[in-house]
């Protein structure tokens, strides 16, 4: 394992575990079952770009394209029903592309975008901005799938993707 890859896992491993220090009702995952406890390293490393990291970016830690947002109760901004990539969705359709961050603390990000592609032509590009306030930042962004066809949504951040989906309209 490389050492990119390496810390990739330690940070996912560690906002596993402080995200729900910090949220009031523990994220859907957490009724899953037992999670895996960080390593002493791992909690060191994120305590570390979570509180002096302000300027070093973000971490995309997930990402899912929903046909809905909770909107109340315990899974409060959590994904409600995530698309299927087998079944995808019937045009015309609103999806919601999910996201969660973490950022250091009272930082900003102002410059992600989420583009829309039907093949290679862009249709729709959103403009997404994430603060450091609380440890696990959701953002939620709306695109309307106005067709049959083969779609790409893709986050950026300038010219760095940080994650592509596919997704399929009938």
């Amino acid at each position: 394992m490389n050492r990119l890859s390496s810390l990739a896992a330690t940070f996912a491993l560690a906002v596993a575990g402080a995200a729900y220090a910090a949220d009031p009702e523990p994220p859907a995952e957490a009724s899953a079952g037992p999670v895996e406890k960080p390593s002493p390293e791992a909690v060191r490393a994120f305590w570390s770009f979570y509180f002096f990291g302000k300027g070093q970016g973000l971490v995309l830690a997930d990402a899912k394209l929903c046909t809905d947002v909770v909107k109340e109760g315990p899974n409060k901004f959590d994904c409600a029903k995530e698309v299927s990539a087998a079944e995808g969705v019937k045009a015309p359709q609103v999806i919601t592309v999910w996201q969660a961050y973490l950022l250091p603390k009272d930082d900003s990000i102002e410059d992600i975008t989420i583009q829309l592609k039907l093949g290679d032509q862009i249709r729709e590009t959103k403009d997404v901005k994430v603060d450091g306030k609380s440890i696990r930042s959701r953002q939620w962004t709306g695109l309307r799938i106005p067709k049959a066809g083969k779609w790409t949504i893709t986050i950026m951040r300038g010219s760095e993707m940080l994650k592509s989906m596919e997704l399929t309209a009938k």
